[in-house]
């Protein structure tokens, strides 16, 4: 059987979303797969049921089912824009029941089934910007990765009537409200929202809760916390808040909002709670019967968790998605051979029952297997190492850094990094660890605030020395790549040592003034992140120290590590006649190896495994 190789990028199918039918006997999600002739990824509603095999039901994405199940509501572009459609359960095609000038969001239905609730952008004025106007800002949060400049475009909530398709608008201001959420009782809308007037220089965000027919918001929480989210639950009138307390740097925690005010959820573990946060998996937490699940990292794994301290689930899966209905729990989960899979978890039952089957038969994978390290002043770090087993004798080794710093790596196929298979069946070994600062384990989360490289960077050197006792990694031919933190932490290591060989930065940050001031999360980054000196933490500061050929893969619409950062370090190489290669991929955002076109998502796989391969095993490029 072959192994995995990049061409098998145009190959992957990944469900995510789930959305179980109220009677619990189905389940919807959203099944992502690439067009390699257009160069695009696709996304259709699925439908999967015990017994019967998956079948296509529409174009689309976010399905959600009405209380009845009746009807489907899910996202289709018209024209561009992502509009609400309804699919009848019954037979027929579906139809668009919103207009909005620049697109809606994902539904959210009102108990009794009448209305749909979604949180879209709107135009100062309600009308679209025009995209020829100078742009004028007086905020730092003008702009957004992704999104770019926003020219006044705000997020607020709608309601639409599902008979008459009159959609309403509920929230006005300058100000960005999340997504909803329904009263029991459908006469409100609960929201997450900061309407601080120096929202971009404050950590702030509270819960709202709005009339239908519009009105002033009401707040519902103070300063004790800065909520992310917030979900109503079942017949009562407690609602559901994730928020961080003590700081924006830290584990996000579970509270209950009723009458006798805020309390926070015992869990029962010191891990983050994962809300599904774009680009993280996770899921919102939901209740089944009086039980809270939720979703956590543990170890590297994302977990779903019955409160208290129950998982749900099995050790080395990442959840993605989970939905409940009918005393069943649906979730998504990536394993260690497959980008995803559905689950559906019966009353009773121990062990989920698988319901779909997108893993690619026709491949062989290799299985990560966890390590711990030791660094020099005493902690423990762990890893997975991926690498063919029948090897015999020291290799290359490829370190991977991933990013955030608050991200982790997972024993699981991602479907993104396709190099480290590609690259084990070249003979390499590679290294996914995960630093102090990595999530999913306890207060490792803020072990390198404010000390950037310093504190964090004899993690890699001292799991890296291991694996060269163990005879597993050939010291003369060790490399480095990483992408966004994990770039950043690229640029150090090379400063820092020159024991690497090669170097691969993606997504990079060098130069944490300059980014303090161009990134969209700039200021957050110089105030929260690595407060103190900032030189101190910065690459750019070592740069004349480095010696490793470097490849810099970088978006060219980045507005979260704008690609100046990957200017600063290309030139500063260049000029001091380092082997140097810059890479630019045009109107790509920070997320782009994630969501991006597929055949950047190729072309930034297919150059690590050519650079390393000619600057580390002496391969032609």
């Amino acid at each position: 059987m072959p192994r995995l190789s990049l061409d098998d990028l145009y190959r992957f199918a990944v469900p995510s979303d789930p959305a179980l039918r109220p009677d619990g006997g189905a389940v919807a999600y959203t099944l992502t797969t690439v067009d390699r002739d257009a160069d695009e990824n696709r996304a259709e509603i699925w439908l999967a049921a015990p017994g019967a095999p998956p079948r296509r039901l529409a174009e689309g994405s976010a399905p959600r089912w009405s209380p009845d199940g009746r009807w489907l509501a899910f996202l289709r572009a018209v024209d561009g824009k992502p509009q609400l459609h309804l699919l009848p359960m019954d037979g027929g095609e579906p139809v668009v029941v919103t207009e909005a000038p620049l697109g809606a969001g994902a539904a959210r239905w009102s108990p009794d089934g009448a209305r749909i609730a979604f949180a879209g952008p709107v135009g100062s004025g309600g009308q679209a910007p025009d995209p020829h106007a100078p742009v004028v800002a007086e905020r730092l949060d003008h702009k957004a990765d992704g999104a770019g400049l926003l020219r006044g475009i705000t997020t607020h909530l709608f309601v639409v009537d599902v008979e008459s398709r009159e959609a309403v608008r509920v929230t006005e201001g300058d100000f960005h409200a999340g997504e909803p959420s329904w009263s029991p009782d459908g006469k409100r809308l609960a929201f997450v929202a900061s309407m601080a007037p120096d929202g971009d220089l404050e950590a702030e965000g509270a819960v709202y809760a709005v009339p239908v027919a519009g009105g002033t918001p009401e707040r519902l929480t103070g300063p004790e916390i800065i909520c992310t989210g917030v979900w109503w639950t079942g017949d009562d009138e407690r609602l559901i808040v994730a928020g961080l307390k003590g700081g924006p740097v830290g584990h996000t925690r579970l509270f209950t909002l009723g009458a006798g005010g805020l309390a926070e959820v015992e869990t029962g573990l010191d891990r983050n709670v994962m809300t599904g946060y774009p680009g993280y998996p996770g899921a919102s937490p939901a209740l089944l019967g009086d039980d809270l699940l939720f979703c956590v990292r543990d170890r590297g794994s994302t977990h779903l968790y019955r409160a208290p301290a129950h998982r749900l689930v099995p050790e080395d899966v990442s959840v993605s998605g989970v939905s409940v209905a009918a005393g069943r729990v649906a979730y998504v989960a990536a394993t260690a051979h497959s980008a995803g899979e559905v689950y559906l978890l019966e009353p009773g039952e121990q062990a989920p029952r698988r319901l779909t089957g997108h893993a690619l038969p026709d491949v062989e994978l290799y299985t990560p297997v966890r390590r711990t390290f030791t660094a020099p002043d005493g902690t423990e770090v762990e890893g997975f190492v991926l690498r063919d087993e029948s090897a015999t004798t020291p290799g290359p080794l490829l370190l991977d850094v991933h990013g955030g710093p608050h991200n982790a790596w997972a024993p699981v196929l991602d479907g993104f990094h396709l190099y480290h298979q590609a690259l084990a069946a070249r003979g390499w070994t590679v290294l996914a660890l995960n630093p102090r600062a990595s999530d999913g384990y306890g207060d490792f989360y803020t072990a390198a605030v404010g000390a950037w490289g310093l504190a964090d960077g004899q993690d890699f050197l001292a799991a890296v020395d291991d694996l060269v006792a163990d005879g597993i990694a050939d010291p003369e031919r060790l490399a480095v790549t990483g992408y966004s933190y994990g770039g950043y932490m690229t640029c150090w290591l090379t400063a820092a040592t020159d024991r690497f060989k090669a170097a691969v930065a993606g997504g990079s940050v060098t130069d944490l003034t300059s980014v303090s001031g161009t990134s969209d999360m700039g200021f957050a980054l110089k105030a929260y992140e690595c407060p103190g000196d900032l030189a101190a933490q910065s690459p750019i500061t070592r740069v004349t120290e480095v010696t490793a050929p470097t490849l810099i893969l970088h978006g060219e619409s980045d507005d979260r590590c704008p690609v100046g950062q990957a200017e600063q370090w290309f030139a500063a190489l260049r000029e001091r006649r380092v082997p140097v290669r810059l890479v630019r991929y045009p109107g790509a955002s920070h997320l782009f190896i994630l969501n991006g076109r597929p055949s950047h998502r190729y072309d930034y796989n297919e150059r690590i495994i050519a650079w390393l391969e000619q600057w580390v095993s002496g391969s032609p490029s």
